[in-house]
């Protein structure tokens, strides 16, 4: 192969893979919730058949992705983006200095470590732990 023909695959190369990789993972997820959804409709019709009672379904059942509350996840999306902007700001009107290229790093090192210390004191502010709930949840108590 030429090198102008390379050249011109590399890009393509790396975009359908980078592409292939998040569908690649979409169809995992979407494989795996499927059975779990499939297993979770058969147990509950076995408890039927037995007359057992049900409790409701838990809201962690049809939330997809970490399973993190939405508030903490946009916290830490909004955190991310924030130092990353500050740092790419400090970077570009730099002098030309490669190394505060490595600001994008730190940042986003700081945000997660922000984002975890915020989380931290709000778990230990809450009473009960979302494990908790959705334990008793599960168990029927709540």
């Amino acid at each position: 192969m030429s090198a102008h023909v390379l050249g011109v695959l590399i890009p393509i190369i790396a975009i359908v893979m980078g592409l292939g990789c998040v569908m690649l993972g979409m169809y995992f997820d979407f494989c795996k919730r499927r059975e779990m959804f499939q297993l979770y409709h058969a147990e509950r019709m076995a408890a039927i058949e037995k007359g057992i009672e049900l409790p409701p379904l838990p809201d962690e059942f049809f939330r997809a992705g970490s399973g993190r509350p939405v508030p903490a996840r946009n916290r830490r999306i909004g955190l991310l983006l924030l130092f990353l902007g500050v740092a790419l700001t400090v970077a570009l009107w730099g002098d030309g200095d490669p190394f505060l290229w490595g600001l994008l790093p730190v940042a986003l090192g700081l945000a997660y470590l922000l984002a975890a210390l915020l989380e931290a004191r709000e778990q230990k502010d809450s009473p009960a732990t979302p494990a908790d709930d959705a334990t008793q949840t599960r168990i029927g108590r709540v």
